[in-house]
């Protein structure tokens, strides 16, 4: 071992137990965007804008370069990432509207209620998702604080491909509806100033706090104060607006003395929808983009952020996803997980940049609906049989899509180490990995399902539903 690796590995195990050590109520703050393409920040790769606090936020912090979502869908995703499940095992699929019945159970552990045994002050700003109704709502589910929009922005009668599917879009404050059809050019910086406000309220008491954007989900509206800012246009001025509310919640954070005993996570719900075009995100260099399997669909830019606890300027490479925010915070916090299984698993010793910390999980699911289209084990991607929707020609154009078509992979098996793009496949040459991976397939078939093998999961939870 060399004098570098020597101190690599004390550094790492330094850093571990200083985690360890660490106030076991750190204030948690989770920034999560809609739609948002993997290479939509800076530090990723982004072209035609600049995200300065992101990039500030991962030179002093870790970027998660292999960071996962459950589903490459809005409400699904929401529900995996305050529940710690697939989606699939909860009930939690699809983008629940104001035509929805269902939404999240009252027996689901959300990470506000997690956070509320260990004496935690909890509010959310932004896109809910995870059903409308008051029974449904955030403040019947652990926040003490809500205000924002039930669904995706464009549920109203003003979207171009809306007809007259959507009523008025409800604006929501607590358990009241203040207003229909907001200016969303106010969205963002609102849910900003309500973040600060909050901090400020709460620097001198643990505290969890959710900011769910509602952008760059179409339609795309950025305030005054930053439109026309970026070469790439109004896409790249909504998410320099994004992280003008980043740079403003570390600010607050700063100013109250409370940064060293903070956690900030970033990421975002899905990949971008790319039928949109010149309003859609990058999901390059992964393949497809929003309601898809492929990496572009279900693989996020992820940052965290804790100072004196994460080392500063890291990278990890190794499998993560939102599942693993819940009981990660478990770990830290100490408070207890309810009996219901969740699919999530700690990776406290992969944010400590822990030395030789591998991901915890053997085999990462890709779902979409009720059917398994692909998993994940170490650099190994295998996809089964399925249909996925793809562009027919060129995107879409100023907020009006352009069609998709439908078209099918068959097993595929691909190294996303050496082919982030999913662009050869090498099932010929690796029998042995796909024996393997259909194996490890076969353990979440039979616990939670899947509609192309015909197999109903055993271990399966219902949704709420309205009466």
């Amino acid at each position: 071992m060399t004098v570098f690796s020597r101190v690599a590995v004390l550094f790492g195990l330094t850093v571990f137990a200083s985690i360890a050590k660490a106030d076991s109520t750190p204030n948690v703050v989770i920034i999560f965007t809609d739609d948002q393409g993997y290479s939509d920040v800076g530090c990723f790769g982004a072209e035609g804008f600049t995200t300065p606090n992101l990039d500030r936020m991962a030179r002093q912090g870790m970027r998660f370069t292999d960071f996962y979502v459950s589903q490459a869908v809005c409400g699904a995703s929401r529900a995996s990432l305050l529940t710690g499940c697939y989606a699939n095992r909860i009930g939690m699929f699809g983008a629940p509207s104001h035509a929805s019945k269902h939404g999240i159970h009252e027996d689901e552990l959300l990470i506000p209620e997690l956070l509320k045994q260990r004496g935690y002050a909890t509010a959310m700003y932004g896109k809910w998702h995870l059903g409308y109704q008051e029974q449904f709502l955030p403040m019947q589910h652990g926040f003490d604080d809500y205000y924002g929009l039930p669904y995706s922005n464009d549920m109203w009668p003003f979207h171009p491909t809306a007809g007259d599917r959507f009523p008025p879009l409800p604006l929501i404050e607590q358990n009241n509806i203040i207003g229909h059809n907001p200016d969303q050019t106010k969205l963002t910086t609102d849910y900003t100033r309500r973040a600060v406000d909050f901090i400020n309220d709460h620097s001198d008491k643990p505290f969890f706090l959710y900011v769910a954007h509602s952008m760059p989900h179409v339609p795309l509206f950025v305030s005054k104060k930053h439109d026309g800012i970026s070469e790439q246009g109004l896409y790249g001025d909504v998410i320099r607006e994004i992280d003008w509310g980043v740079g403003q919640i570390m600010r607050a954070l700063r100013k109250n003395k409370i940064d060293d005993k903070t956690l900030v996570i970033f990421t975002t719900d899905n990949g971008p929808w790319l039928s949109y075009g010149n309003h859609a995100g990058s999901g390059r260099p992964p393949r497809e983009g929003k309601g898809t399997a492929w990496e572009g669909g279900q693989r996020v830019p992820c940052i965290m952020w804790w100072p004196g606890q994460i080392p500063a300027g890291t990278s990890c490479n190794e499998i993560a996803a939102t599942i693993d925010i819940l009981p990660t915070l478990a770990d830290i916090t100490g408070a207890p997980l309810s009996d219901n299984k969740i699919d999530g698993l700690s990776i406290l010793p992969l944010m400590s940049g822990e030395s030789g910390a591998k991901s915890p999980h053997d085999v990462y699911c890709y779902y979409w609906g009720k059917a398994l289209h692909a998993v994940r084990s170490g650099p190994w991607k295998l996809h089964f049989p399925h249909g996925y929707r793809s562009l027919k020609g060129d995107p879409g154009n100023d907020g009006i899509p352009s069609p998709y078509i439908q078209k099918k992979t068959g097993l595929e098996l691909y190294n996303l180490v050496e082919d982030i793009g999913e662009s050869t496949d090498v099932s010929e040459k690796y029998p042995d990995v796909i024996k393997r991976l259909t194996e490890l397939a076969d353990q979440y078939r039979d616990s939670i399902g899947d509609t192309l093998t015909q197999k109903t999961g055993s271990e399966l939870r219902e949704p709420g539903r309205v009466e």
